[in-house]
């Protein structure tokens, strides 16, 4: 299917569940609704493995997915034979929004690289149009180059605000001491665009130039740039999990200056036009006062 037929192929709950079925079968795994409470403890397990060091809790209970999947919302998991490999999780927003939110979704390390979470998203969208919804959001962290590119390319989702250290301080094995900034992003499940990236067809990343705001210095750490451009890049290191365990403190500038260029440009009314394979954000920040 080419982009320009799948953008003109009409969102469905047909269209929907044909992409989910064929994003599952590419991943190799199967994916389905859980409500069994065996299934919510393998989705804790799973989840506790991703996130949190040695004898911690995981970040989700089987007492809150089963609620969750009692009030009707989504709780999906994808198998590979009888594993589970991948799982997530969101409830519903206020009713007159017809909107989900999801809030935790992972895979197992193993199975990274596989498509599994992308797969998993498409479920989660047929899900969402068989349920009426007209959108999906979700928070992540915009200092992870491969989760931008995710998010904003491969399932075409779009920024809509970005919050400074959202979750407070969690420590976990994933954000280290670091404050957790999020961008909350929102997936318009009958968007043209997001019909076609879930045919595997998404638009392509880049195409606009910009003045560099942020970019990465020879240190590796963050190198601020003064311009009054209305159309701005804002660059991310290559590896930020990594640094975070490495040089926490060089870390910690990545986090203070992404928050600076690219929170406060859309706490201002900017926007964000695209994110690149060279790992930058183009951002429209406006007309500047």
């Amino acid at each position: 299917m080419s982009m320009t037929d799948a953008a003109a192929y009409s969102a469905s709950p047909e269209e929907a569940a044909d992409a989910a079925s064929a994003a599952a079968a590419k991943a190799g795994v199967d994916i389905r609704l859980l409500s069994d409470v065996t299934d919510f403890a393998r989705v804790a397990d799973l989840f506790q493995s991703i996130w949190t060091k040695q004898g911690e809790t995981s970040p989700v209970n089987v007492e809150t997915l089963r609620a969750l999947s009692k009030a009707g919302s989504y709780v999906g998991g994808a198998f590979e034979h009888d594993e589970l490999v991948g799982a997530c999780f969101g409830f519903f927003a206020a009713p007159d929004q017809r909107a989900l939110h999801s809030h935790i979704a992972g895979v197992s390390a193993r199975m990274r690289g596989r498509s599994v979470g992308f797969a998993l998203k498409v479920h989660q969208r047929a899900w969402a149009l068989e349920e009426g919804l007209d959108e999906i959001s979700w928070t992540f962290d915009p200092l992870i180059s491969r989760n931008a590119h995710f998010n904003l390319v491969k399932l075409a989702a779009t920024p809509t605000s970005y919050h400074r250290n959202f979750y407070g301080h969690m420590a976990d094995a994933l954000n280290g001491a670091d404050d957790t900034d999020r961008m909350l992003v929102t997936w318009y499940v009958r968007d043209p665009r997001v019909v076609a990236a879930c045919h595997g067809e998404p638009a392509p990343a880049g195409g606009h130039d910009g003045a560099p705001l942020l970019s990465v210095d020879d240190d590796l750490g963050p190198l601020r740039h003064h311009t009054d451009a209305r159309l701005v890049r804002v660059a991310l290191p290559r590896d930020i999990e990594s640094l975070r365990l490495a040089e926490p403190a060089r870390a910690t500038a990545w986090r203070l200056a992404l928050r600076e260029t690219l929170g406060s440009a859309l706490e201002g009314g900017g926007r964000v036009l695209s994110f690149d394979r060279s790992g930058a954000y183009t951002i429209d920040r406006g007309e500047q006062g």
